[in-house]
């Protein structure tokens, strides 16, 4: 095993301690967390019922999803025994565009994309605070080093126990858990247009990313520029809001 990754044997058992610290600070009962078919949800949702059974719930919440990623989901549900539901937001989607067209306005196609992961953040909150759970997210140490994620949408979370692993630490960690390689092979994404990946989006390869994040000089050397022009340009997104200070 390359000595960038984590050991999984040795990781897995010390994720699940600090998710019960969690839960024990927040006098929460469990967890509840969207399920959409891809790894980092899978690897998420298999650690959370690990820690903690049945006080915790997965969400797939479809809206105009690729039947696939769906499919992916409840499979990954189905062997592992985990709570699920399913909320279908595509109707919510929909409204929503409707109504801001009938108010005169446009807004751009990423955008529209972006009001799916907020919609989801609410139906996660919604639920959450009914259960006295928390939300977990699922964003990896790439994801939000780069801004990759949709501020006060899959940002918006009160755990996130991947949060620093790369994304080959996520892979390894699937494997090491069981996840279905139907999942684990499946090219990241987002879901959020047909044909939409990960990697598209960025421009750049997680393995890149992953080495950059490791320490790593890349080559071409254009490719470090890139990445942490990406990162500073995303800070704000990591970040609460600035306060107008004025005492």
């Amino acid at each position: 095993m390359n000595d960038t990754f984590l050991d999984p044997a040795v990781i897995t058992p010390k994720i699940e301690c600090w998710l019960r610290e969690q839960l024990e600070n927040a006098s929460a009962k469990g967890f509840v967390l969207g399920l959409s078919g891809g790894i980092d949800s899978a690897v998420a949702s298999v650690l959370l019922n690990r820690t903690c059974g049945d006080n915790m719930l997965a969400v797939i919440m479809p809206c105009h999803s690729l039947e696939k990623d769906l499919k992916d989901a409840y499979l990954l549900a189905r062997k592992f025994d985990i709570p699920v539901t399913s909320i279908d937001l595509s109707a919510a989607y929909d409204q929503f565009l409707v109504s801001i067209t009938a108010s005169g306005m446009e807004i751009s196609d990423l955008a529209k994309a972006n009001i799916k992961p907020r919609l989801r953040m609410t139906i996660l909150y919604s639920l959450a605070q009914s259960l006295n759970y928390l939300v977990c997210g699922t964003s990896n140490q790439a994801e939000l080093a780069l801004g990759y994620f949709t501020k006060h949408g899959d940002s918006g979370v009160d755990v996130l126990p991947l949060g620093d692993l790369l994304k080959r630490e996520i892979k390894e960690l699937a494997q090491y858990l069981g996840v279905p390689r139907v999942i684990i092979e499946k090219p990241p994404s987002a879901g959020l247009w047909p044909g939409q990946t990960d990697e598209d989006e960025m421009g750049l390869k997680y393995d890149d990313i992953d080495n950059f994040l490791s320490g790593e000089r890349l080559t071409p050397v254009s490719l470090n520029d890139i990445i942490l022009q990406k990162i500073d340009r995303a800070e704000h997104k990591r970040k609460m809001a600035p306060i107008c200070k004025l005492r």
